[in-house]
């Protein structure tokens, strides 16, 4: 990488690392993964290929083409929503009522397949509409300040930040694991997933209303 082209990469990786800070759909998920340490890796690498894929889009042309189309954005929105409070229904049923704790030895939850967890990570990313605003429109939009190559380098700064964030998150969730597992712990990391995913998904429903 030149000199040059320098700028453009951590312009975008720090667009990109802003925007993915907050402590999200994606983010809860990721952290309840790691506490569980269920198919952590496995999720992290999901999420970050989704996001890479959105970058992709967004700094290929769909910034340029205007973003999406109204018809696209309310199906993904009302899909998005729908996800989001299902996910938020479970997260509320655990607070309500937590599991009895577990004998030694045995696994503190349900333990999910590895199809469900790609699965899971996957709608939390690309039915996510906050995702596609924040990865494909910002960032594509954002793109637009930097000529060829540069809007490329930009698009993988990007996409450096997004590997970077969930390494370090993964990482952090991984080591804190077997510290944070306990039941108040649980208890408020489902009461963080509830208003996360609750929240959200009443904010989008608000907006299709409008």
């Amino acid at each position: 990488m030149t000199l040059f082209t320098a700028p453009a990469f951590f312009a975008g990786m720090i667009l990109s690392l802003s925007l993915i800070m907050a402590i999200g759909p994606q983010n809860a998920h990721v952290m309840r993964m790691g506490l569980l340490r269920q198919h952590l890796w496995l999720t992290i690498a999901v999420c970050i290929t989704a996001d890479m894929a959105l970058i992709a889009t967004g700094v290929a042309g769909l910034a340029q083409l205007g973003g999406l189309s109204d018809k696209l954005l309310g199906a993904m929105t009302g899909a998005g929503a729908l996800v989001l409070l299902l996910y938020g229904g479970q997260a509320m049923r655990r607070f309500l009522q937590p599991p009895p704790p577990p004998a030694p030895g045995a696994s503190a939850a349900a333990r999910l397949s590895r199809r469900q967890a790609v699965g899971l990570a996957l709608a939390l990313s690309v039915l996510n509409p906050h995702a596609w605003l924040d990865t494909a429109v910002v960032i594509g939009t954002a793109s637009l300040a930097y000529a060829r190559p540069d809007n490329a380098v930009f698009g993988v700064g990007a996409a450096a930040g997004s590997l970077l964030w969930f390494s370090v998150l993964g990482l952090a969730m991984w080591g804190l694991g077997q510290r944070l597992n306990s039941p108040r712990i649980w208890r408020a990391l489902d009461a963080l997933v509830v208003v996360m995913m609750w929240g959200t998904a009443l904010w989008l429903l608000a907006g299709l209303l409008e």
